[in-house]
């Protein structure tokens, strides 16, 4: 047994470690039949060519590049009767699929950027890595630069560009990885919940039910998720937020920020921002990195400042906005 599967086993427990394990070895890399999509494109790496290609043939390629090192702050204001007073005006800094290992650029710019930002916690979204298999050092050498930039505690989930043997080296770094688990948050007697859950889009191996179990009926809870397709689940479990990536915002988009796929089961309007469902406010980042290949049209990577304040309305308000930051040339 590898140094790896022992930390496993000791952090995850035995069966836990062993099924997440061997759910990897079964579908690791797969493009069809596995997981809430039936076609993974991500998965399906000849693609590769055939949109550098296509780019290139229509001008655009270098266009794609260069905005997709273009990440910018975006600040989004969340509102909740349910927030303690002793939580006005708490940030969370989010950052979500960073897929550190395709865009030394793109996380350049996020250190440059997180640097200068001021928040309370900060959480990663998921997809650390470029691949959906194979090596995943350089992913974490590429995450490991990021993190030296970030300060306050960390806390992380998985996405399904990532392998549970990555868990042992970022808590290493100091990121507590929430695998289907339950963070209290506490200030002045008063608390907040934080849960997160293993990836649901491809190795659907999430587990709400495990995660919201200590969490009292009264209580403000956030919730960490790689996709945000399990938006019903989450709602119907009692959170207040949800926090999620996956989508990219589409990452090639239409012009007027259209996409043309967003890789989910979910509603357009739930595919990057803010929205609302069952009175639980969702917020999907359309990323910091890339997929498949590091282009952007239509669509500028983000990273996101939330700010938690009170208010005696009895639904929840959001307001997201970018911050303009000029690039330093």
């Amino acid at each position: 047994m590898t140094d790896i599967s022992l930390r496993l086993n000791e952090r995850l427990g035995r069966i836990h470690a062993m099924q997440r394990l061997g759910i990897e070895d079964d579908h690791e890399a797969q493009v069809f039949g596995q997981g809430l999509n039936f076609f993974h494109l991500e998965n399906w790496y000849s693609i590769h060519s055939v949109i550098r290609n296509v780019l290139r043939i229509s001008g655009l390629y270098g266009r794609g590049r260069r905005n997709a090192a273009d990440v910018r702050i975006r600040t989004n204001r969340i509102a909740s009767a349910k927030l303690p007073s002793e939580f006005e005006g708490f940030r969370i800094l989010q950052l979500s699929d960073l897929h550190a290992d395709m865009s030394h650029a793109a996380m350049d710019r996020v250190i440059e950027l997180a640097a200068d930002l001021d928040y309370d916690i900060c959480v990663l979204t998921g997809d650390f890595r470029a691949k959906t298999y194979g090596p995943f050092e350089a992913a974490l050498d590429g995450v490991a630069r990021v993190r030296a930039s970030l300060k306050g505690p960390l806390y992380g989930v998985l996405g399904n560009h990532d392998t549970v043997r990555m868990v042992p080296a970022l808590e290493d770094m100091g990121v507590r990885m929430l695998m289907n688990e339950l963070e209290t948050i506490e200030r002045s007697g008063e608390r907040i919940y934080l849960a997160g859950i293993d990836d649901a889009h491809f190795f659907r191996v999430d587990n709400i039910e495990k995660a919201a179990a200590g969490v009292p009926a009264e209580a403000f809870a956030i919730l960490l998720s790689h996709t945000p397709e399990i938006y019903r689940q989450a709602a119907h479990a009692g959170f207040n937020v949800l926090l999620a990536g996956h989508t990219h915002g589409g990452q090639i988009c239409l012009p007027g920020g259209i996409p043309i796929t967003l890789d989910s089961k979910l509603p357009r309007r739930m595919g990057a921002g803010v929205w609302v469902y069952y009175g639980m406010l969702g917020y999907t980042s359309v990323g910091a990195g890339s997929s498949v290949v590091a282009v952007r049209l239509n669509c500028l990577p983000e990273i996101t400042l939330h700010q938690l304040h009170r208010t005696e309305l009895v639904g929840p308000v959001s307001d997201a906005k970018h911050i303009e930051k000029p690039r330093d040339h």
